[in-house]
């Protein structure tokens, strides 16, 4: 486990309550990827040959002692080792010669030599969102069971999706449940694309010619990855001979590429799940993920999340969708809105109109809407820096959270020596770009403890939950570990002021 609790120990603000349990990176926490040797240097040129005439070199029994080895040391950290290793020994197998026969154990060391651990939380552990879990089973009265999206920080400042869960109440308790076992990392699986999506990204690529409008015109409004490379292999030779069809296809396949879904086994449980990048637009990292439970327009339940993609120089904004934090459907988020990050989804549509927060100009808080495109329009300005210590940068800790009183919005501030600070305010029910209350005051900022870290003076959330009465949010501290803070609800509405 790396949360610790002390039920005695509580440190309380004037408004808001820290709980004393944090949790801490833990090192321990690996998943197993793909190594190529010579690949991690700035001159890309693999050794994976030389490598595999060394091992060919050995002698069967050498092998099965290594093999061993490898299972002794590694079996128990990881789901279905066996696996994982004829799985990278298939991805490298066309660098055996065609004439060798190889054993079964000399295939399992192959794979091996061309695997490695990746700590995926060795650097940090921040910026939690918290929903409630799929699985309310085995509680007592005045409880509720959450599920934590965390954001993993590991070696080369790589960036992944994390989970946990814990247990609210009754009244101010928090208990959190157990984090330990083998991690995993879910399998890719055939994705359900959308056409709007990808006529959206073209249009925002500016890309509009006779093969685009030929293949949009083709496609049904969902359609999976062999339908699509079907249109492309029935376009008119026509098209094909146009000089600019080679570079237009490869458009079109990165971004269809860009949408995917992930799929877990069962049996792997919510805290060993780990969604790792999968596309070059993530190849640094999936940030700051905002989970909110909604209801779609099916009328069924289902969790939906907000994440920033990043290559490395280039961020792009992506949504999960989710029925059981198992399955998650991947999508590009398109229009002038979605152009930064911090975009959080409304748990439901208001008056019939999809909405979220965002904050497309890099400074202010803006309220979009979502047309009929799919695609998430200018944003109508909320909040802008206007006081000390929010003079650099206002935004979202997380999703709007509705209440009787109406849709409660946590904010982050940035104030001198970029120094964050989370808010709150307060939107009407009915109308959510009006703005009817302001905590003209910070609810939450870092204190003595918080501010060393990773990122130092930083608080930081992607979302709470509201639960008999009380406002619970986790919280990254410097960008290095994780806090629970919490207040009765009606504590902090009293302390909001009304705008006129």
């Amino acid at each position: 486990m790396t949360a610790t609790l002390d039920p005695h120990e509580v440190r309380t603000t004037s408004l808001v309550q820290r709980h004393a349990i944090t949790m801490q990176p833990d090192g321990r926490r690996v998943v197993i990827k793909l190594f190529v040797p010579g690949e991690d240097t700035q001159v890309v040129q693999t050794r994976a040959s030389r490598l595999i005439e060394r091992v060919l070199q050995l002698d069967e029994d050498e092998i099965g002692r290594l093999v061993d080895d490898v299972m002794t040391r590694f079996s128990g950290r990881h789901h279905d080792l066996l696996h994982t290793f004829q799985h990278h020994y298939d991805l490298v197998h066309h660098r055996v010669p065609a004439d060798v026969e190889l054993s079964p154990n000399a295939r399992t060391l192959i794979g091996a030599y061309f695997s490695h651990e990746y700590s995926v939380e060795a650097a940090a552990l921040c910026n939690p969102s918290m929903v409630a879990h799929p699985d309310q089973s085995g509680l007592g009265p005045g409880q509720l069971r959450v599920a934590i999206s965390l954001r993993q920080i590991g070696e080369g400042h790589i960036s992944s999706i994390g989970f946990c869960s814990a247990i609210l109440g009754p009244n101010d308790g928090i208990r959190m449940e157990d984090r330990n076992g083998p991690l995993a990392i879910g399998e890719r699986t055939g994705a359900r694309h959308q056409r709007d999506l990808l006529a959206a990204g073209l249009a925002e690529l500016d890309i509009d010619n006779e093969l685009t409008c030929s293949v949009l015109g083709s496609l049904p409004e969902r359609y999976d990855d062999e339908e699509f490379e079907d249109v492309l292999g029935h376009l008119p030779g026509e098209l094909l001979a146009r000089p600019t069809t080679g570079e237009t296809l490869t458009v079109l396949r990165e971004l269809v590429a860009t949408d995917y879904a992930v799929t877990f086994p069962a049996t792997v449980p919510l805290h060993q799940r780990v969604l790792w990048p999968a596309t070059p637009a993530e190849s640094n990292g999936m940030e700051d993920a905002r989970f909110v439970q909604v209801v779609d327009d099916d009328g069924r339940t289902s969790y939906q999340a907000t994440y920033t993609a990043y290559d490395g120089r280039h961020i792009g904004g992506r949504m999960l969708h989710t029925r059981d934090l198992r399955h998650f459907e991947v999508t590009a988020l398109r229009g002038p809105a979605a152009r930064n990050k911090g975009v959080a989804l409304f748990p439901r549509p208001v008056n019939g109109r999809h909405l979220a927060l965002c904050r497309s100009d890099g400074e202010t808080l803006g309220l979009s809407e979502r047309d009929e495109s799919n695609q998430w329009q200018e944003a109508v300005p909320l909040l802008v820096p206007h006081r000390g210590w929010d003079l650099i940068q206002v935004g979202n800790c997380g999703s709007p959270i509705e209440t009787d009183a109406g849709w409660l919005v946590l904010t982050h501030g940035v104030g001198p020596m970029r120094r964050y600070v989370i808010g709150a305010m307060m939107l009407d029910l009915e109308h959510p770009e009006r703005v009817i209350a302001d905590l003209p005051h910070g609810l939450l900022d870092p204190d003595e403890i918080e501010r060393e870290g990773y990122v130092p003076n930083v608080v930081y959330s992607c979302g709470g939950v509201l639960h008999a009465g009380r406002l619970w949010l986790p919280y990254g501290a410097s960008d290095v570990r994780v806090g629970f803070a919490s207040i009765p609800l009606g504590h902090l509405l009293d302390a909001m002021v009304v705008v006129p």
